[in-house]
């Protein structure tokens, strides 16, 4: 029984976070969300006390799974691959997926953040959090690069994370706005360039 409440309620989060994703937040209604899940309709109240604290735990879903998929990139190399082509490896990715047509592969950060911070206290706590988190992991990867030495010494860790990420999410509303990769191509080249190799510096 209880197993079958987390897939249903796992089912409502994924069902929603595609819906959300083309459409925001706020554009979603809950018949909506529980028809795309195949749920049926008055059962929200079963899973989740109010529509906020399904935003909230939709943003907790989405963070977790992102940080297991950053985990697979950005953890321990494999075929010997550098800190920093596993680093060019998560980026390149990023343009690639945020570029395609199918819009419910795209960064669920980039969708809700200038939507839902003035909307809910829960859910900008919950993005602030998890974007923390992601930016923590890939500056621990560039610190990694710095001591195996396919890194600049004179880069900090943390700041530098936290100078890419918001460089790559602010290269995201662009394009969107633009409809063009452009602004993502902009933001991969600034990002060759901090990551160089220490003889090419």
């Amino acid at each position: 029984m209880r197993e079958h409440y987390g897939e249903n309620k796992r089912n409502i989060l994924m069902a929603g976070r595609a819906l959300i994703a083309q459409k925001g937040y706020s554009s979603v209604g809950l018949s909506e969300i529980l028809a795309a899940a195949a749920i049926p309709k008055g059962s929200f109240y079963h899973y989740f006390g109010s529509k906020e604290q399904y935003g909230r735990e939709l943003i907790e879903h989405y963070v977790a799974g992102y940080l297991e998929s950053l985990e697979r990139v950005l953890g321990d190399p494999a075929h010997g691959a550098s800190a920093r082509e596993r680093l060019l490896t998560y980026w390149g990715y990023w343009l690639e997926s945020q570029c395609c047509q199918e819009l419910e592969q795209r960064c669920l950060v980039v969708k809700l953040s200038a939507e839902v911070a003035d909307l809910s206290e829960d859910m900008r706590q919950a993005l602030h959090q998890g974007t923390q988190a992601f930016i923590e992991r890939i500056a621990a990867c560039i610190a990694q690069g710095i001591a195996e030495g396919s890194l600049h010494t004179v880069l900090h860790p943390l700041a530098t994370a936290a100078m890419l990420y918001q460089q790559w999410l602010g290269a995201s509303l662009l394009s969107r706005l633009s409809r063009d990769r452009a602004p993502m191509e902009a933001a991969m080249l600034v990002t060759r360039r901090v990551l160089v190799l220490p003889e090419a510096g």
